[in-house]
């Protein structure tokens, strides 16, 4: 079980008490359906909680972040966006069980219940949703997923789902017997990332500094910018623009961190010019908490500096 799975299964048992207070809030909010029972009929078929529920499988299914935020709470809605976007997109993958994004397809069974096909290239997974059990504002459905080649079903695992009404609309209200509460869940997501991005962080600045080691074997000076590190627009590598760095960093950021690189000293010229590279992280507290230095003796640095840039005083990094 990974870290989200267990920070997940934590919220168990919450769902119930939940589940009253939305309606409770949500009651209030509600527009009354008018006009005849025809119409009244088509505007459930069109909005009711299984439709909203084949659009937020399709939308986990593509990563469409901007739709599937649409069927989020507002409470939701505003921590969704406050996420990094590895956790948002860790989140999606969850409502289809998938590691990829694939192409989403809604249709309906013969009983006019929607079905939503996600394709991938290595798997297609079926997920047809069951007739919804409404209680005021709150509706839970039962759902299937399947693996299409599965001709057997071995792989058949079936899910409740929970959706409340919020200002006449449909939104998502659990996963499975989980509430699904974003605010609560964030501190704990960006806590478990946090060591993956500072990872990652330290070794950019390796790559960079690399790179910038290449650059001066190749024209005997140090880069005045990161910039002369990327890729030309057309034609082969020049001093310019070397071919040496990726373009997220050479544009100075990439999973949460924000690079600098500076010559230190009056010149440029040569190997006994010198560098220093710092890596700070874009949101302290949320996609890292350590700031990280490389001096200009080639020394690399560690420490939470509160989000700001570090310096060779600070201790070596492990």
């Amino acid at each position: 079980m990974d870290c989200r799975e267990r920070i997940l299964t934590m919220l168990c048992g919450f769902l119930l008490a939940a589940a009253s207070s939305f309606s409770q809030e949500s009651s209030s909010k509600a527009p009354p359906v008018t006009g005849s029972a025809s119409e009244s009929s088509a505007v459930v078929a069109q909005s009711g909680p299984g439709s909203a529920l084949g659009k937020v499988l399709a939308a986990a299914c593509s990563q469409n972040q901007l739709e599937f935020t649409r069927y989020l709470t507002a409470r939701n809605r505003d921590a969704f966006s406050r996420m990094t976007p590895a956790a948002r997109v860790a989140l999606m993958k969850r409502f289809v069980l998938l590691s990829e994004p694939g192409k989403a397809s809604v249709s309906a069974n013969p009983s006019g219940r929607p079905v939503v096909r996600c394709e991938t290239p290595s798997v297609t997974i079926e997920m047809q949703i069951g007739g919804a059990e409404v209680s005021e504002n709150v509706a839970f459905l039962p759902m299937e997923l399947r693996e299409v080649t599965d001709a057997a079903g071995a792989s058949v695992r079936q899910i409740n789902m929970g959706l409340v009404r919020e200002e006449g609309q449909w939104k998502l209200l659990s996963l499975g017997v989980l509430l699904l509460d974003l605010p609560a869940l964030e501190t704990e997501w960006d806590e478990a990332e946090i060591e993956s991005t500072e990872k990652g962080a330290l070794e950019s600045l390796k790559t960079i500094a690399a790179a910038v080691d290449a650059y001066r074997k190749r024209f005997a000076r140090l880069p005045e910018t990161i910039a002369n590190l990327g890729s030309p627009a057309r034609g082969a590598p020049n001093a310019d623009a070397a071919g040496l760095l990726d373009s997220d960093l050479v544009q100075g950021a990439k999973n949460g961190y924000t690079f600098r690189y500076v010559v230190a000293g009056a010149s440029n010229l040569g190997a006994p010019a010198k560098y220093e590279i710092s890596a700070t992280p874009l949101r302290y507290g949320r996609t890292g908490r350590r700031s990280f230095f490389r001096d200009s003796n080639g020394g690399l640095h560690a420490a939470d500096r509160q989000g700001a840039v570090g310096s060779e005083s600070d201790p070596r990094a492990e």
